[in-house]
């Protein structure tokens, strides 16, 4: 687990991420936007690693496959959700806020969107460290993480691709995502991150850094009950009268079979 001399990457490891959200936020003054701090949240996580990596006198093979599977996920996930969003207004959660901040919300926004971003991110990339600086060979822990994580990276994958190409049909407007994995469930890309980060927490415990679980954990509440889930269901309701029907046969998190 962290010693004294892990701690200390552990407290210089926020310094990138805090100037990435500074440089971010500075952007979004120019733009009226806020949002664009959702383009930087896998950023942040792999700036933290690769500041952690820097760090350490060595990398085992348990840190080159960390690097290389959370670089993967952090180019992806950053360059679809820029794509994703390149050209739209900024995004009603965000809008929200700022109604709530106002005045000066542009100031407040520093605080209350891209720092607070970047230390959630700084406190989830505990397990990170851990993985980057053991020195243990691999055991069926990893393995097992390997393969949850990449099931994850895979689901969420596959289910933004289809829901791309399904909003891409000029037919589908106004109608509700009801096939592929989101025949399942509700939110397949915040399963597929779920499994990504419980992936990452198996690679940790070979070290017997359990007490990171709090990573997951963190991750997982937020996806399940804080800007994940309830967010974005809060109003879709109203904009979408169908998706009663699909909230009532669909799972809306853990993939399972629609209900009749």
């Amino acid at each position: 687990m962290f010693n004294a001399y892990l701690f200390k990457i552990y407290l210089v490891g926020f310094i990138p991420l805090f100037l990435i959200a500074l440089v971010t936020w500075l952007i979004s003054l120019w733009k009226r936007d806020v949002s664009i701090v959702d383009s930087v949240w896998a950023v942040f996580f792999l700036a933290a690693a690769t500041s952690f990596a820097f760090k350490l006198p060595f990398l085992g093979p348990r840190g080159i496959i960390l690097l290389t599977l959370l670089g993967f996920w952090a180019a992806r996930l950053s360059t679809y959700i820029t794509w994703r969003n390149w050209g739209h207004p900024e995004d009603s959660r965000y809008r929200t806020i700022r109604q709530n901040n106002e005045p000066n919300f542009a100031w407040k926004s520093l605080y209350l969107v891209f720092v607070l971003q970047a230390l959630l991110a700084w406190v989830i990339s505990a397990p990170l460290l851990v993985i980057l600086a053991s020195p243990i060979p691999l055991q069926w822990s990893d393995f097992l993480g390997i393969a949850i994580m990449l099931f994850g990276f895979s689901f969420e994958s596959i289910a933004d691709w289809q829901l791309a190409k399904f909003k891409a049909n000029p037919s589908n407007n106004g109608k509700v995502m009801d096939t592929g994995l989101w025949r399942h469930t509700r939110h397949p890309n915040y399963f597929g991150e779920f499994c990504v980060w419980w992936g990452f927490f198996l690679l940790a415990i070979a070290s017997g850094a359990w007490a990171t679980i709090i990573s997951p954990l963190i991750m997982s509440f937020l996806l399940l009950k804080v800007s994940g889930v309830p967010m974005l269901e809060k109003d879709i309701i109203q904009r979408r009268p169908a998706y009663r029907d699909y909230a009532a046969r669909t799972n809306a998190f853990f993939p399972g079979l629609p209900k009749p």
